[in-house]
């Protein structure tokens, strides 16, 4: 059974800091492109960052690219949001993706992790 679990959302100022992570289970992890999107009230799910199966490649939405960074471990089959310089725009539910680089039926979603940015 494949999971995905997200964490370390939570309520944080504008201008702080927070770290997302996501482990899978029930996957050969390494075989996943990895990606976080996020959902904020009223709109709809947005892509947010990517990782490629070995963690050398990355990208972001523009709006993000300088503040976030994507990582993954795979030895720990868990990818990583670091979030910088938070705004409350970017508060939303951030969901974890996995996405099999041959078989595009193998596509997974963790339940979400609320992140507000408030002061």
């Amino acid at each position: 059974q494949v999971q995905l679990v997200e964490s370390g959302g939570g309520l944080v100022q504008p201008g702080g800091s927070l770290r997302l992570s996501c482990a899978a289970s029930g996957v050969t992890f390494s075989s996943y492109t990895m990606s976080w999107y996020r959902q904020a009230p009223g709109k709809e799910r947005e892509l947010v960052a990517v990782i490629t199966r070995t963690g050398r490649s990355t990208s972001y939405a523009d709006s993000m690219k300088d503040r976030f960074t994507i990582s993954r471990d795979n030895a720990k089959n868990t990818v990583y949001l670091q979030m910088n310089s938070l705004k409350p725009e970017d508060t939303a539910v951030y969901y974890c993706n996995a996405h099999h680089y041959l078989d595009v039926g193998r596509d997974y979603w963790g339940q979400g992790t609320q992140v507000t940015v408030s002061s």
